[in-house]
């Protein structure tokens, strides 16, 4: 369908709107900005307009009668997928935020509208959609700056868009940042789940307030209670003085559960009554305390998996559920490696008070070509081995053997004596060398990343850790 751009190029923008006097002051504040604009005084008159001649952008109000903004928004995304929306509202109205954001639209913004704000979201969600996303930019560090967005996050973090769906995430954090409900943020280890939640925050009214992240992970569910909730002198052997919990510390902030689909079920119940009612007690405390924390939850397992097995408690699903964000791996968006190499290479340079070093076609080409399962947290860690290295055939052939797959065990030779110790002797001993092998190569290929190595092996994540603990295995650089 053809988009109504006039003939000087300028992009089109449909402002839907019953109020004739928001109308013609809308507009007239787009159009000094060089815009070619139409209006619609309902969203059926909005509908008939999109099927003759798809605009660049439309400003949808959320209160018409008849016909309102979701109405209005659902039906244009029906008629034409990717049309690009902003929702317009007299007040921030949580449950419509969060519907219109589901239905596709990319921004929100409350009325009065002022000019630079104006300026600021038409211009953000007229770029997105662009690049071709197949278009993937291998050395133009310059021509990618130009069209990049970098937040700038506190200790020493970034959130760096350059592909369309990262600009998508950017600008949906910006909306749901101001709304305060929970967020289920989704993806891979190492994507930069954590680096999204930061974002979210500092987007927020609560910004200046603090920022707690707990790994879910990291503690047996004794301890993450205690952690969590807090304790009082005496709870249990050991709590020599009272100590808050996270969610004391991150009071009137924002809390990041990280990795909660690790969390214990009995634990997840006590999580979820906070939720419902922002309230809770420190273990062996018997004063109920409330909790007003903006509470931000991050997992890399399937949660629908998690639920139809029991492991993760559906009601809680839903309550973190308001709003759910996935992060998509690195290689699903290639075009962002070279911009990340060059700012990693800047601040680990820095960091260390080296000067940085330049990336040869042939470097940049195989960072490309590899598949990074590790993704940020694996592409971090190649940036700085090969600063502190600077040995570009070591770093090139490292990403060319981490290309291949886990090669075929092959199974072992049988000697005279070794038959003489019985057939269950045997089988035990060639089981134990066949798994310490498969457990050396999952745990090699994923650069130590334990997670993600008991994916490679089809086991759990406590199971791997076991094993790892069995044959008392260490990280290379421990060794």
């Amino acid at each position: 369908m053809q988009t109504s751009s006039d003939i000087a190029g300028r992009p089109s923008i449909l402002v839907v709107d019953d109020e004739q006097s928001m109308l013609i002051y809308t507009k007239t504040l787009l159009e000094t900005s060089n815009y070619s604009v139409d209006t619609a005084n309902s969203g059926e008159e909005a509908l008939h307009k999109v099927r003759s001649r798809k605009p660049d952008l439309m400003l949808i109000d959320m209160q018409m009668p008849r016909m309102n903004g979701l109405e209005t928004i659902q039906a244009c995304k029906k008629l034409i997928p990717d049309q690009r929306i902003v929702m317009v509202s007299c007040v921030t109205e949580t449950q419509n935020v969060v519907k219109a954001m589901r239905l596709g639209a990319l921004d929100y913004m409350t009325k009065p509208i002022y000019k630079a704000e104006l300026d600021a979201v038409v211009a953000r969600c007229l770029s997105m959609g662009e690049e071709p996303e197949n278009d993937v930019p291998v050395l133009h560090f310059t021509a990618v700056a130009e069209r990049e967005h970098i937040d700038e996050l506190p200790e020493s973090h970034f959130f760096l868009a350059v592909s369309p769906a990262m600009k998508q995430l950017r600008a949906q954090a910006s909306i749901i940042a101001k709304v305060d409900v929970p967020i289920l943020i989704l993806g891979e280890s190492g994507v930069g789940k954590e680096i999204l939640a930061r974002l979210i925050h500092q987007l927020s009214p609560r910004a200046q307030k603090p920022f707690v992240k707990i790994n879910c992970a990291a503690l047996p569910a004794e301890l993450l209670e205690s952690e969590l909730f807090g304790y009082e002198a005496g709870a249990f052997t050991g709590a020599a003085k009272s100590k808050p919990g996270k969610f004391e510390l991150a009071n009137h902030g924002t809390i990041l559960l990280d990795e909660i689909g690790e969390m214990n079920p009995l634990l997840q119940a006590k999580l979820l009554h906070v939720l419902q009612d922002g309230q809770y007690s420190r273990l062996g405390g018997r004063q109920t305390l409330r909790a007003d924390v903006r509470v931000l939850a991050a997992t890399n397992i399937d949660i629908e998996k998690a639920i139809s097995q029991k492991t993760f408690r559906e009601d809680l699903y839903y309550r973190l559920n308001a709003f759910t964000m996935n992060v998509p791996p690195l290689r699903e968006r290639r075009e962002e490696i070279p911009p990340l190499l060059k700012h990693l290479m800047e601040r680990f340079a820095g960091k260390y008070s080296q000067r940085p070093l330049e990336y040869s076609d042939s470097l940049v080409a195989a960072c490309l070509k590899y598949h990074w399962p590790g993704n940020l947290r694996e592409l971090g860690n190649f940036v700085k081995r090969f600063l502190v290295l600077q040995d570009e055939r070591l770093a090139i052939s490292e990403l060319e053997k981490g290309s291949q797959p886990i090669s075929i065990i092959k199974p072992a030779v049988i000697n005279a004596g070794e038959m003489n110790r019985g057939l269950k002797s045997l089988v035990r001993s060639s089981k134990g060398e066949t798994e310490l092998k498969a457990i050396e190569e999952a745990l090699a290929a994923t650069n130590w990343n334990r997670k993600m190595a008991a994916a490679r092996l089809n086991i759990s994540y406590k199971a791997l850790l076991n094993k790892v603990k069995e044959y008392r295995l260490t990280p290379p650089q421990s060794k």
